[in-house]
């Protein structure tokens, strides 16, 4: 039985969400004591294309990674990947973060590491991919007319009839609505779109990836700078080829990856390495069946992002509005269905009923139970439109 299979049998461990977990920690134990170093896991959940989810590497990242950092105290640290990508410029944010507190960075990808999980992954001295596992092209997206597209795509597209127009000497009417909306400012942006990407792990790939690359293994003369920064650039320059790759979402594995000459680690010929990270990831997958979207966890600490629930029902009021002192809600965690009875008071400060939590002063109330925090401000909306006082 796969290990997937294994744990979705599991009567314990599905559905308590604590328990996962537990068995995630566990796993990330194990995988920090085979490999000898720190363990952080940065990953989002690929399947909740939601539209305005951040599930892309985005500025956000950047506070929860500091964070579990902060509670590491090794010298070399492994970097379990899982994203779609998102913007490069907070990719190289979180380089620094890394670089700035460790001598050595491995990535590992036990899936998905697209776009500028890419980027990010070429600031690793290793990185390590399996069977399943896959990198991809990095070449810059833009958002134009409502689409979002390759910036060399578009570039290429203009290339083309610049080159017909000097050939023929006419410019093709059909062309015409599409030059007039887009600026030659628009053109050189998708240029340097470009070339941050291909620059960015350039400079990556010579000082980190290849720092150790002392000595040609045919010829066993030795390696120049020159020589490892043009690797460097020869790789990047084919990572960021859509004439190569034809569309931003293809896979790159681990064979494409050799065939640039980029050296991989493919764990699966680790049989207990393999295993402690196909559990890890496959416990992963089953945390993000609930409204978990992004995990920032270490084997001691973690930061989650959930999916807000939705907001509860209007409270029960105990007076009817216009005389009531204050309104009662019962509201039950979607995470680990604990349910709390919160106090609102109306108008005026009032003592807290036994048993009652107090409305939360910025509407953000944390589960006292598993810590979840969840917005209320649409139930203060609600109470203040029907009381006509003020939750205080």
């Amino acid at each position: 039985m796969g290990v997937y299979s294994e744990y979705l049998n599991n009567t314990d461990l599905m559905g308590n969400f604590d328990a996962q977990t537990a068995a995630r920690k566990s796993q990330l134990r194990r995988i920090s004591q085979l490999r000898g170093t720190d363990v952080l896991v940065f990953a989002a959940d690929l399947n909740k294309p939601i539209v305005g989810l951040p599930i892309s590497i985005s500025y956000g990242d950047v506070l929860p990674i500091s964070d579990q950092l902060s509670n590491l105290k090794g010298d070399r640290l492994d970097l379990i990947l899982e994203t779609p990508g998102g913007l490069g410029e907070v990719a190289e944010e979180i380089v620094r973060l890394i670089r700035g507190k460790y001598q050595e960075l491995a990535v590992i990808v036990p899936g998905w590491a697209k776009s500028a999980g890419t980027i990010l992954a070429m600031a690793a001295d290793e990185i390590l991919m399996g069977p399943t596992s896959a990198l991809g092209p990095i070449d810059a997206q833009l958002s134009w007319q409502g689409k979002t597209f390759s910036a060399d795509a578009l570039l290429e597209g203009f290339d083309k009839i610049k080159e017909e127009v000097q050939t023929t000497g006419v410019l093709n009417k059909a062309y015409i609505p599409s030059l007039q909306n887009i600026s030659p400012g628009e053109l050189q942006e998708a240029r340097n779109a470009l070339k941050f990407a291909t620059e960015l792990v350039t400079d990556w790939l010579a000082q980190y990836k290849f720092r150790n690359w002392n000595e040609h293994s045919s010829t066993h003369q030795p390696v120049t700078s020159d020589e490892k920064k043009q690797r460097a650039a020869t790789i990047a320059d084919q990572l960021c080829d859509h004439r190569k790759w034809r569309t931003h979402g293809r896979s790159i594995k681990i064979a494409d990856l050799q065939a640039m000459r980029l050296k991989i680690t493919d764990y699966s010929e680790q049989p207990d390495l393999a295993d402690a990270i196909t559990r890890y990831y496959a416990l992963m997958q089953i945390s993000f069946q609930s409204n978990l979207y992004k995990i920032y966890e270490t084997a001691d600490s973690q930061v989650m992002k959930f999916l807000m629930p939705q907001v509860p029902p209007p409270p029960h009021v105990l007076q009817p509005f216009g005389v009531a002192e204050h309104a009662l809600l019962n509201f039950q965690c979607p995470r680990c269905k604990t349910t709390s009875q919160i106090q609102a008071n109306l108008g005026a400060p009032r003592p807290l009923q036994a048993g009652c939590l107090p409305f939360p002063s910025n509407n953000k109330f944390r589960c006292p139970k598993c810590g979840v925090e969840h917005d209320l401000t649409d139930a203060r909306r609600q109470l203040e439109a029907q009381s006509k006082k003020p939750v205080v």
